[in-house]
């Protein structure tokens, strides 16, 4: 299944990396057409800059008697149509000295008109704007070739130098303009290429989040086909529910993953490499004994009958004689501390990872999970694994429970395991009420109970106690580890599931150590092969 999902993941994937790469050449071509554009402007900015020089330095050089070039016709316009030019503006107002004089002037006239001497004079031109050759049109005021021409020889030689100054600044004020709107459509073009590129990421963004988004919905679909196909999960009141099959197959995983941690060493496997009965070499009667077959025998055999291969009449098993019948009883404490931290959820899958191991080993041992806090409760894998925590810590009647499922048992091999993260803090008074906040008499009942199940025979006992800031709950655990004749273990809620592991295998170590290289002593000669002792262990067999 994780295969298929893995395959489903990169199938989508692969989907959406292609349509992110449309997305990024569309993104691309949007970008060349503007840098296109972009050059197209600039060049076009470019030459009229190159041709405003050009004007600029042929009108530092230009003969004013005569234009030939028609195309500063324009521009000597504008230097003429300046308002603020010198020949544009009226003339200044006459001085006293030269009105009286034009007065003195004008009354000789009248004398000799009257008298009759001399031609009369002509009259008087008025005196307006030195230059008045301005033509009105729609657009504004313009000038032709000709009216050009007449205005400039009629310059005076500072209105002339006036003019070539005029000429000069409005070919740079047209290059300045030019210039400022080339800046203009560089910062247009950046803003445009940063805008695009934002874009860009934006949707990259959006399409990746997409995938994820898809990948998921994927993925959640599938997981929710396959784990109703086989039975993991069911719907109930419209709602999916995890199933006792679920929960075993992850109870599986986690003892794989703690089993990591555990010495190497083929006696301390929870795989089921140990003995669990007493078994004898016999021939193959039924096909379902093929598991437990012994195959140097069986090649022997057919080998002495002149056979290539074993068969039925050639062939040899281990069939078990005796079995060992075991019952474990498996308790924690789900109080309301368990709360803290991840220490209920360690505690979840490291029995979780016990019952399989207890399973691989022993198929037919019975295994009691009991939940305790202020009631006591023997749940199931599923409960196990969705119940959550409670209220205080009723030791006592857990240690009682544990008693009544362990006295009735005809098992040859009991054990409990004990998980708690403090003090007892309740008990059960004789009219069954649960009583908590006395903690030395939760304490005394505590111990009254352990004395009660010590007295089951044979008995393995393990308390296990994660570890607090608080000493006087190791003094309490220890208390208890005695009256019940078994072992205390303190521990941390990581190293829970190893912890229970190394004790319910009988090992001592809970880190795998490296292999350590020995020479190994010179073999006799005369000695033999194989010892009547490694004969003798030949008969036995894990189960």
């Amino acid at each position: 299944m994780a295969d298929r999902f893995r395959a489903l993941r990169d199938r989508l994937r692969r989907q959406a990396q292609r349509r992110v790469s449309r997305l990024a050449g569309e993104y691309e071509r949007r970008q060349e057409a503007l840098e296109v554009v972009s050059r197209n402007e600039q060049a076009r900015l470019d030459a009229e800059l190159k041709a405003l020089e050009e004007r600029l330095e042929r009108s530092r050089k230009l003969d004013l008697s005569r234009i030939l070039d028609d195309a500063m016709l324009g521009d000597l316009s504008n230097a003429l149509l300046l308002p603020d030019s010198s020949w544009l503006k009226p003339p200044p107002p006459p001085s006293l000295w030269a009105r009286i004089r034009a007065a003195f002037a004008r009354l000789v006239a009248f004398f000799r008109r009257l008298f009759g001497r001399g031609t009369p004079a002509p009259p008087e031109k008025s005196k307006g704007r030195s230059l008045t050759f301005a033509i009105p049109t729609g657009a504004g005021r313009s000038l032709g070739a000709s009216e050009i021409g007449d205005a400039l020889a009629r310059l005076t030689p500072s209105q002339q130098e006036e003019f070539r100054g005029n000429l000069s600044r409005t070919i740079e004020a047209k290059e300045r303009d030019v210039r400022q709107e080339a800046e203009e459509k560089r910062k247009e073009a950046e803003r445009q290429r940063r805008s695009l590129e934002a874009e860009r990421e934006e949707a990259k963004r959006r399409a990746e989040k997409e995938v994820d988004s898809r990948v998921r919905e994927a993925e959640a679909k599938r997981v929710d086909r396959e784990l109703r196909e086989r039975g993991l999960v069911a719907e109930r009141e419209g709602q999916l529910q995890v199933t006792y099959g679920l929960v075993e197959r992850f109870a599986r995983l986690l003892l794989e993953e703690e089993s990591r941690e555990l010495a190497k060493d083929p006696r301390l496997s929870p795989q089921g490499s140990a003995s669990t009965g007493i078994y004898e070499k016999a021939r193959l009667l039924r096909a379902d004994e093929v598991a437990h077959l012994d195959l140097p025998s069986s090649v022997v055999a057919a080998r002495l009958q002149g056979l290539k291969h074993i068969d039925e009449t050639t062939s040899f098993i281990y069939r078990e004689v005796t079995s060992e019948r075991v019952h474990v009883v498996l308790a924690f404490d789900k109080s309301g501390s368990m709360a803290e931290g991840e220490k209920l959820p360690a505690a979840k899958k490291a029995l979780l990872a016990l019952y399989v191991a207890i399973r691989r080993r022993h198929p037919d041992a019975t295994i009691d999970v009991v939940a305790f806090e202020n009631e006591v409760r023997v749940l199931d894998l599923l409960e196990l694994w969705e119940c959550s925590p409670g209220a205080f810590t009723n030791t006592a009647e857990a240690l009682r429970t544990a008693h009544l499922l362990l006295r009735s048992t005809r098992a040859s091999r009991k054990e409990v395991y004990l998980i708690t993260d403090g003090l007892p803090e309740a008990y059960t008074d004789e009219d069954g009420r649960v009583r908590a906040g006395q903690l030395e008499v939760a304490l005394d009942r505590a111990l009254e109970r352990a004395g009660e199940l010590a007295t089951v025979k044979p008995l393995k006992a393990c308390l296990i106690l994660l570890r607090s800031e608080h000493p006087e709950y190791e003094v309490a655990a220890r208390k208890l580890a005695e009256r019940l004749q078994g072992e205390l273990v303190v521990t941390d809620p990581k190293h829970l599931g190893v912890e229970l592991l190394i004790r319910w295998i009988g090992g001592t170590e809970t880190i795998r150590k490296a292999p350590q290289v020995q020479a190994l002593p010179a073999r006799s000669a005369a000695a033999p092969a194989r010892t009547g002792r490694r004969r003798k262990a030949d008969r036995r067999m894990g189960g």
